[in-house]
């Protein structure tokens, strides 16, 4: 897969040759293109959600994973994007065990009604680690929007990377999002990952949706306090339950199996669909 994204690049290169204004470096001008092919291949797309958090293990791929299954549940038409390029989980979420054809332009995977993406489905040994420097997987990440075979769809949620900077910034930089949601969890320490990540989107222009508390106890103390630093919305708490290892261990989908968790995700997802309408008009 490396191998035919730098091909590609190369050809792209060579076929492209832009002219620059006046003043203007190369560098800015290559986003600008860049940008206008996304906006170009990914018109059929209504709303670009991202899920984010500076901070890993805080449950960013379990919000991902069943918001995009209660906004499914809704009538709604999902793609699912795992944009962590070097280290994607949401296929084991989801029990897809699935190699694709790397044939151009790529073609998710549907699962249960959601179009699935991740450089996972291009690996038949799910051990085994990418080892990519970030321009490749800023390659990757042009590949997952300029030739992949998305169709229509009311909405993408895509499951970030932690860090603020590769994968985050490629994406915040070169995709027109809807907005942002973030995740922490009750830990002090997670909520300060979250404000910069807030923080990060500010800068970008990127907009707020709000923030959801994943492994709450009693009061969501980290959500609120993140919501009141970055002027934002609480707009749900999904609380401790051993019921999302299990069923990430086994690729089931709690929001399917599980009354409270579906109740929990479908409130958060139709707060979301509801914001999304209101940025969009």
């Amino acid at each position: 897969m490396a191998s035919e994204i730098l091909r590609r690049e190369q050809t792209d290169k060579s076929t492209t040759q832009p002219q620059l204004e006046q003043g203007m470096h190369p560098s800015f001008l290559n986003v600008l293109i860049q940008k206008k092919s996304i906006k170009e291949k990914t018109a059929g797309i209504k709303h670009r959600i991202g899920v984010y958090s500076a901070k890993g293990g805080v449950g960013k791929t379990t919000v991902a994973v069943n918001l995009a299954y209660a906004l499914s549940e809704m009538g709604l038409s999902v793609g699912l994007l795992d944009a962590d390029i070097d280290c994607p989980n949401v296929t084991f979420f989801m029990g897809i065990n699935t190699v694709i054809p790397q044939d151009y332009p790529l073609k998710p995977v549907v699962k249960d009604g959601i179009k699935v993406m991740s450089t996972a489905l291009f690996i038949e040994d799910k051990e085994k680690p990418i080892m990519w420097r970030g321009p490749m997987k800023g390659k990757m990440l042009r590949e997952f929007f300029e030739n992949t075979s998305w169709g229509d769809l009311d909405y993408i949620i895509i499951d970030l990377p932690p860090g603020t900077s590769d994968t985050p910034l490629s994406l915040m930089q070169l995709l027109d999002l809807d907005g942002i949601l973030l995740v922490t969890t009750p830990q002090s320490i997670a909520a300060k990952n979250a404000i910069r990540s807030g923080y990060m989107a500010k800068r970008m222009n990127i907009h707020l949706f709000g923030v959801v508390e994943t492994m709450s106890g009693n009061s969501p103390a980290g959500a609120l306090h993140v919501s009141k630093v970055l002027n934002t919305d609480l707009l749900g708490t999904i609380k401790y339950d051993e019921k999302f290892n299990e069923c990430s261990d086994i690729g089931k989908v709690p929001f399917l199996t599980e009354k409270h968790i579906h109740d929990a995700f479908e409130d958060i997802a139709k707060k979301l669909s509801s914001l999304g309408k209101k940025t969009s008009s």
